[in-house]
C-alpha cells in the first residue's frame, strides 16, 4: 500500500503568505509562457508569410481559447479532488483520482479531436471568417484539433502536479514546449515554407512534447500516490463524479466569459477601425493583470483544497484574506503603471495618433477599477477548493456575463459611446464581487464533512 511518508508539497502547515508566493510565481511565469506559446504562431505568419495567413491563424483564436478554457475548467475538478485527498493523507484515493483524471483526459481529448475536426468549417463559417482566410483557417484548426489528446493530457497532468504542491515542473514543461514551438515555427515556415500548415504542426508537436514530459514525470514518481501506471488507467465512478461536479461548472463559467467578450468585441467593432485597433492594443497591455490574477486564483484553489482535506478550515479563511491583500497591492501597482504610462506602452503596438487617443481613454477609464474584480477570482478559487463550484459559477455567470449583456443591449444601445460600453466592466465586477462576498460570508459552502479528518489526525497520518 502506498504511504505518504514525506509530503513534499504539503501546504497544510507553515506561513501562509510564503506558501502562496511559492505557488504564485511559478504559476505566473507559466501563464506568461502560455501567452508566448499562443502568440508565436501569429507573429511568425504575420512577419514571414502575409496578411492572409495572419488572418487565417488569427480567426481561429476564439475557438482555441474556448477549448483551452474548457480543458482548464475540467482539470480544476481534478486539482480540487486530488488536493483534498492529498491534504487528508488518503493516498489510495489520490492514486485512484489520478488514474481517473488521466483516463478522462484521453477520452475528452479523443472526443474533441473528432468533433472539432468535423465541425471546423461550420464553426468558422458561423463566426463570419472571410473567404480569403477560410482555407488557411480550416487547415490550421483541423491540425490543431488533431493534437487534442496531448493538449488535454498536459492540462490534466499539470493539474495533478499542482494539486500536490508542485508548481515548478509544469513551468519547466511549458518553457520547453514554448522553445520547441518557436524553433519549429521558424524551421517549418522559413526553411520548409509550409506557411500555415507549418505553424499548426509546430503547435501540435509542442503539445506532444509537453504531454510526454508530464506523463513521464508522473510515471517516475516512484512511491508517490500520484505515480502513474498505464495498466491502472480506467474511470472510477466516485472520482469521476467528483471531478465532473467541480470541473463542469468551472468549464461552463469559462465558456460564458468568452461568449460575453465576443459580444463586447462586436460592440467595439461598431465604433470603427481606430477603436478596434485601440481595443486590441489595450488587450495586449492588460494581459499582465489577468495573468497575475489567474495565477493567484490557482494558488488559492490548491491551497484551499489541501487545507480543506486536512480539516484546516481556519487556514482556508486566512488564505483568502492574505491573498486578497497581496493581490490588491499588485492590482494597485499594475493599475498605476498602466495609467501613468498608457501612451508609450500603447505606442509599442500602434504609432497612429488617432488609435493612441482612443486607447489612452480606454486605459485610463478601466485600469483604476481593476481592484474591484480581484474578489471574484479569489473567492471563486477558495470556494472551488472546498469542492463547491456550482453556486460561484452561477453568481459569476449572472453577474459578469448576464448583467453585462443586459447593460450592453439596453444602456449601451441607448447611449452609444465607447465609455458606456466599457462601463459594463466595472459595474458588473463590483456587483459580482459583492454577491460572492455575501455568499462567502453567509452561504453554507464550508460545512465540515464526516469523511474529513481533524487537523491532528491528518498530521498523524503524515508521520506514519
Amino acid at each position: 500500500m502506498l504511504r505518504l511518508r514525506q509530503p513534499v508539497g504539503d501546504i497544510t502547515q507553515g506561513v501562509i503568505w510564503k506558501q502562496l508566493l511559492g505557488f504564485f510565481f511559478p504559476l505566473w511565469l507559466g501563464t506568461f509562457f502560455q501567452q508566448l506559446y499562443n502568440t508565436v504562431d501569429t507573429v511568425v505568419v504575420g512577419q514571414f508569410v502575409g496578411k492572409e495567413a495572419l488572418a487565417a491563424v488569427g480567426s481561429t483564436g476564439v475557438i482555441v481559447n474556448l477549448t483551452v478554457g474548457i480543458f482548464t475548467g475540467l482539470s480544476s475538478g481534478a486539482v480540487v479532488l486530488i488536493a483534498q485527498h492529498y491534504g487528508a493523507r488518503r493516498v489510495d484515493r489520490v492514486h485512484n483520482s489520478v488514474h481517473t483524471a488521466m483516463t478522462l483526459a484521453v477520452l475528452i481529448g479523443a472526443f474533441f479531436m473528432v468533433a472539432g475536426f468535423l465541425i471546423t468549417p461550420w464553426a468558422l463559417t458561423m463566426m463570419g471568417t472571410t473567404a480569403e482566410a477560410m482555407p488557411g483557417a480550416v487547415l490550421y484548426l483541423r491540425v490543431y484539433f488533431l493534437g487534442m489528446i496531448p493538449n488535454v493530457i498536459y492540462n490534466m497532468g499539470t493539474g495533478v502536479l499542482r494539486a500536490v504542491g508542485d508548481a515548478k515542473r509544469p513551468l519547466y514543461f511549458l518553457i520547453a514546449a514554448s522553445v520547441c514551438n518557436i524553433i519549429l515555427d521558424l524551421l517549418l515556415v522559413l526553411v520548409f515554407h509550409l506557411d500555415v500548415l507549418g505553424v499548426a504542426i509546430a503547435t501540435v508537436c509542442s503539445q506532444v512534447l509537453s504531454a510526454a514530459l508530464v506523463v513521464l514525470s508522473l510515471m517516475r514518481a516512484v512511491g508517490s500516490p500520484i505515480q502513474l501506471s498505464l495498466r491502472e488507467l480506467r474511470l472510477r465512478r466516485k472520482p469521476f463524479a467528483d471531478i465532473m461536479r467541480v470541473g463542469v461548472p468551472t468549464a461552463l463559467q469559462s465558456v460564458m466569459y468568452s461568449s460575453s467578450n465576443i459580444v463586447i468585441q462586436a460592440f467595439i467593432n461598431s465604433f470603427g477601425t481606430d477603436a478596434v485597433a485601440a481595443w486590441t492594443a489595450y488587450s495586449k497591455m492588460d494581459v499582465i493583470f489577468w495573468m497575475t490574477l489567474t495565477a493567484m486564483s490557482q494558488a488559492v484553489t490548491t491551497f484551499a483544497g489541501q487545507n480543506c482535506g486536512a480539516g484546516r478550515y481556519d487556514r482556508m479563511r486566512r488564505c483568502v484574506w492574505v491573498s486578497a491583500g497581496m493581490t490588491a497591492c499588485l492590482a494597485v501597482f499594475i493599475s498605476g503603471t498602466l495609467f501613468l504610462f498608457a501612451r508609450p506602452i500603447l505606442a509599442i503596438f500602434s504609432p497612429d495618433d488617432a488609435v493612441l487617443a482612443v486607447g489612452v481613454e480606454m486605459v485610463r477609464f478601466l485600469t483604476p477599477f481593476y481592484i474591484t474584480y480581484i474578489l471574484v477570482e479569489l473567492l471563486c478559487g477558495a470556494i472551488r477548493g472546498a469542492g463547491k463550484s456550482l453556486v460561484p459559477m452561477l453568481i459569476s455567470v449572472f453577474g459578469v456575463c448576464g448583467l453585462r449583456l443586459l447593460w450592453l443591449f439596453t444602456v449601451a444601445q441607448a447611449h452609444h459611446t465607447i465609455i458606456v460600453v466599457m462601463a459594463s466592466y466595472p459595474i458588473t465586477w463590483t456587483i459580482t464581487s459583492l454577491a460572492l462576498l455575501l455568499y462567502y460570508r453567509f452561504g453554507h459552502w464550508l460545512t465540515p464533512r464526516e469523511d474529513v479528518p481533524a487537523p491532528a489526525q491528518a498530521l498523524e497520518r503524515a508521520a506514519e
